[in-house]
């Protein structure tokens, strides 16, 4: 028997070869990018041979980024080969790959099994709570298993689950340690305050990812980091961030983290074309980066960016011919008072749950100071604004903002983008409103309410902090994330290293975002009526 093959695309992107099928899963290589032509493979993965891509038999997209759901290549292949997706309340993925000429497309729900080859299957792995798509891919095949993370932020107990459905830890586990955000880069921080968020916001996720990795025990953990890089003139110093603090930390770094912090771990990374057997855990490196070291200088890494930016340039270009600037006499304003307002219609829940004054400052002719006043009960749009001052203020040029409008981008594409500057006073996160704006959409908005809805507060466990018996309830109330098993205490609150929300264990109330209250009451040391594990699993507290 030949033991199944793992390939590096790139990215998140990998190649399963095995049982004379190849199954991709996130696959970005195409020449174009993603999000507005902004983000890029960190590094190039062009010299990936086409035929060998075009020749898969299964492609598993995760989620609809365009970082992960690369329509330009999945648009090429044969019609025969099948795309399979999870099930998300939102249809926003299969109606993408349809308008990409993708007839073919199965629609997996959680822990459905797939199967290729002789006796090999495959499932997704969805993130517990639908404010977030975003799902994990778990692969059996051979007596062998690849867990996938792609993006999600999957549980512990959704990883031990992997576990009993495979009969072990997985061979191979890729886990994505770079962030994936507009938050800070686009925030108008003073540059010590840019530098310490970052850092938290690095580390939160290094440490999340650390977590699992120790719980899971993979005979192989691959730290794929993303991390995206910046080759349009309009963002290229943000590169800067790739190679040192920040949030896109490259694979190098990411591999340092688990092996000082996991020294009995093996653990690797793979660039494009890179490849592991899964039985022999021999890597085959692809001679093409024999002269490329990660660890190169900053100003090596520099020059390799430039040359790859220069390569990329008509891609890039391509991208502002398609967006050109509306004229003064377009309508953009109206148009965008009306696309807001027809959001007011979809979520009387999230409206409540935002209630903030959204400045948006857009440059350009068709352009202006627009008051986006959102919720609590309605939403009303000021097209004559600037007085007084707002929660939010987002600055972008009309020309971006006219695709949203148009529906040409989706929000999230926009923000992902980076083109956007922005500002939040007070600086909490609204989970509502990025909610309300990626979505945009009845049926996963409706998903997340019910979601929220059936969370039982008396679901609790014990907490002994500062001298005090707490009892804390024991999910998260933004994801669900079980708090005995993914919170730390820290500075009298509860981190919950799921999406790095916190709270105050005097109140229970989120210190850093729009967020439900973590049920929380002080009783009698003597009090023993527990209605979650024992305090043994009660979260590690550090200081």
């Amino acid at each position: 028997m030949v033991e199944p093959v793992v390939t590096a695309l790139g990215h998140a992107g990998l190649c399963v070869e095995a049982q004379g099928v190849r199954l991709l899963l996130d696959p970005w290589v195409s020449r174009s990018g993603a999000f507005l032509g902004s983000w890029f493979p960190f590094p190039d993965n062009e010299h990936l041979p086409g035929p060998w891509l075009a020749g898969a038999d299964l492609v598993v997209v995760s989620h609809e980024h365009l970082d992960h759901l690369d329509l330009d290549f999945l648009a090429r292949l044969p019609a025969q080969v099948p795309i399979v997706v999870p099930r998300y309340p939102s249809t926003i993925i299969e109606r993408r790959l349809a308008a990409a000429g993708r007839r073919h497309v199965i629609v997996l729900d959680a822990w459905e099994r797939l199967r290729f080859g002789r006796d090999g299957w495959l499932t997704v792995i969805p993130e517990q709570c639908p404010m977030s798509h975003d799902a994990a891919v778990l692969v059996s095949v051979d007596g062998y298993s690849v867990l996938h993370t792609n993006d999600a932020r999957i549980s512990l107990a959704q990883t031990r689950r992997a576990m009993t459905e495979v009969g072990g830890p997985p061979s191979l586990m890729a886990v994505q340690m770079s962030g994936a955000s507009w938050h800070p880069v686009c925030y108008d921080y003073p540059p010590d305050a840019l530098a310490e968020v970052s850092e938290r916001k690095r580390l939160a996720k290094f440490r999340a990812v650390t977590r699992l990795v120790r719980s899971v025990k993979p005979t192989l953990v691959l730290p794929y980091a993303g991390p995206p890089c910046f080759l349009d003139p309009a963002l290229f110093e943000l590169n800067a961030r790739l190679h040192g603090p920040g949030i896109f930390p490259d694979q190098h770094e990411a591999l340092a983290w688990l092996r000082e912090r996991l020294p009995h771990q093996r653990s690797a990374y793979l660039l494009p074309g890179d490849a592991v057997r899964l039985g022999a855990g021999g890597i085959r490196r692809d001679p093409y980066w024999s002269s490329f070291d990660l660890d190169d200088t900053v100003e090596e890494r520099r020059r390799y960016l430039q040359a790859y930016a220069e390569r990329r340039r008509a891609a890039i270009d391509a991208v502002w011919a398609a967006n050109p600037p509306p004229a003064a006499d377009s309508g953009l304003g109206e148009a965008f008072r009306a696309h807001l307002e027809s959001l007011a219609t979809l979520s009387s829940y999230f409206l409540a749950r935002i209630g903030l004054l959204v400045r948006f400052r857009v440059l350009g002719a068709a352009g202006g100071t627009w008051d986006a006043h959102l919720g609590p009960d309605s939403v009303r749009v000021d097209l004559d604004g600037g007085q007084g001052p707002a929660d939010y203020e987002i600055t972008v040029d009309a020309r971006w903002l006219a695709g949203v409008v148009s529906g040409r981008t989706r929000w999230e594409e926009l923000l992902l983008s980076l083109r956007i500057s922005a500002r939040r006073e007070p600086d909490i996160y609204n989970d509502y409103l990025v909610g309300l704006l990626k979505h945009a959409d009845l049926a996963a908005l409706r998903a997340v309410e019910a979601f929220e809805a059936a969370r039982d507060p008396k679901d609790t466990f014990l907490l002994e902090h500062d001298g005090r018996m707490l009892e804390v309830g024991r999910y998260c109330p933004h994801n669900g994330e079980d708090l005995t098993e993914t919170g730390v205490v820290m500075d009298g609150k509860m981190h919950c290293l799921g999406h790095n929300f916190e709270f105050d264990l005097a109140t229970g109330e989120c210190r850093n975002a729009r967020c439900d209250p973590l049920p929380v009451r002080e009783v009698d040391p003597s009090y023993s009526c527990m209605s979650a594990s024992p305090t043994t699993n009660s979260p590690v507290s550090t200081t």
